[in-house]
């Protein structure tokens, strides 16, 4: 636990120095008016269902008829967790009968050829869909969420391949070189925000599929992954615990930072994809959150996971901390995240570290350039060893994607990428020397990006 205790206070740190440092030379976000449900009866009464349609949020922080415009929106982020304010992605939105509907996905068919002895080729389709359902409800605002996934007939078996990734089952067997397809019900929640005072609000998060408070946004909505099909190899140490069977977070928002806590389901979803497989929430986790101007967020979490994994017994400690800065260009956007995650498995005493920088810059509003480069502990490589060492893997993701329709109603896309790969020599032989994997897909989402906030 020593060294679970020695990070948290040194990133908790961090976070603090981020939070208090000067805004000078950055963007400075102050509260603005604007309409809300109550002030837009007469229009929240006709039912519009013109894809694309601009309406105003509320969800953001509903006080005294204001939206604070540095906080983050929770229809960007998963969960609980916060994306920069000035992030805007596509999606559909409508208003019926005083509720504001929201819809937002992506689907990606491609073809995923990975190199070396043990890579393979496939065609295959990654995708996800949600929903979202905004309403007043007293002084605050409800959200309901789902999201979904055809992944499990969608994904060759026993999964999406991509050399060194873990993580999982399949036919009772641990997962390797393949990314397992998600779940059915990924998200199944509710999200209760109400304002206490100016600059004080109390939430309140959960569901039978939901995020519990640990890790950054994941890899699903982060901006910076938009266009970027397979998960990152650091998924197992950084966010898997985005789609848990049985949530309860509750948290404070306070001016520009959040805290926040969850009691969870730690375990993995097993291989039934399609059910809800709920259990004793004995997981736990908290995190803290900052948002000190429009186009930044950062946050560090903590947790412990009784018996996450299938295969391997005992819990763990997990921790995680993150920097996402997001900017608004004239045609276009950038968004980046840094990412760190770590894992003790207790019972053998093991620790593992991941690293990520992920960037996507969009430009011209048709082109997209983007590149996910990574540092990973893997100990599941050969899970019928006698002994699992852990080794360190880097891979190096860079790629490109051209909208060929790009309208308020859809974005259709081609792209393509390819990843280069670093180890411990002692791997060739099961990999190879240089293996280079590479994508070529269309990647089809709504439409709608332009700023849908007021």
């Amino acid at each position: 636990m020593r060294f679970a205790v020695k990070n948290a206070i040194f990133s908790f740190l961090l976070l603090v120095a981020f939070a208090l440092a000067p805004a000078s030379g950055q963007e400075v976000n102050l509260p603005v008016p604007v309409q809300t449900l109550a002030e837009n009866d007469s229009s929240a009464a006709q039912d519009t269902s013109m894809p694309g349609m601009q309406m105003p949020m509320p969800m953001q922080m509903p006080m005294k008829d204001q939206t604070v415009t540095y906080l983050p929106s929770a229809h960007e982020g998963s969960g609980t967790a916060w994306q920069p304010a000035s992030v805007h992605g596509p999606m559909w939105m409508w208003m019926r009968g005083g509720w504001e509907l929201m819809a937002h996905g992506v689907i990606f068919v491609d073809y995923n050829q990975q190199g070396g002895p043990r890579g393979e080729g496939k065609a295959e389709s990654v995708n996800v869909a949600m929903l979202m359902e905004q309403h007043r409800l007293g002084r605050g605002t409800i959200l309901f969420r789902e999201m979904f996934s055809a992944e499990s007939l969608t994904s060759p078996h026993p999964g999406f391949p991509e050399l060194f990734q873990t993580g999982e089952t399949y036919h009772g067997k641990g997962l390797v070189d393949h990314q397992h397809p998600h779940n059915v019900f990924a998200e199944l929640a509710m999200l209760y925000l109400l304002p206490l005072t100016e600059k004080v609000s109390w939430e309140f998060y959960g569901g039978p599929s939901a995020e519990p408070a640990l890790g950054p946004v994941t890899y699903i909505h982060r901006a910076s992954a938009a266009e970027l099909p397979l998960a990152p190899l650091g998924h197992h140490l950084q966010d898997s615990t985005h789609t848990s069977f049985g949530v309860v977070t509750t948290g404070l928002v306070i001016d520009r930072i959040k805290l926040e806590a969850s009691a969870f389901n730690g375990r993995e979803p097993n291989e039934e994809r399609w059910s809800i497989q709920l259990a004793a929430l004995d997981s736990w986790s908290g995190r803290a959150i900052v948002a000190p101007a429009a186009n930044w967020t950062a946050q560090y979490s903590i947790g412990r996971l009784e018996r996450p994994e299938a295969l391997e017994p005992g819990s763990q400690f997990r921790q995680t901390a993150s920097l996402e800065y997001n900017r608004p260009l004239a045609a276009g956007n950038w968004a980046t995240t840094l990412l760190w995650g770590r894992a003790h498995k207790i019972a053998t005493d093991t620790t593992l570290n991941s690293y990520l920088l992920e960037s996507t810059l969009n430009f011209r509003e048709r082109n997209y350039a983007f590149s996910r480069l990574e540092l990973v502990d893997k100990d599941e490589l050969f899970p019928q060893a006698p002994v699992h060492p852990a080794y360190r893997i880097g891979a190096y993701t860079f790629g490109g994607v051209r909208d060929l329709i790009h309208d308020h109603a859809w974005q259709l896309g081609a792209g393509a990428d390819v990843t280069f790969y670093s180890k411990p020599a002692v791997l060739d032989l099961a990999y190879g020397n240089h293996p280079v994997s590479f994508q070529i897909f269309l990647r089809m989402r709504p439409g709608g990006s332009e700023r849908h906030r007021h």
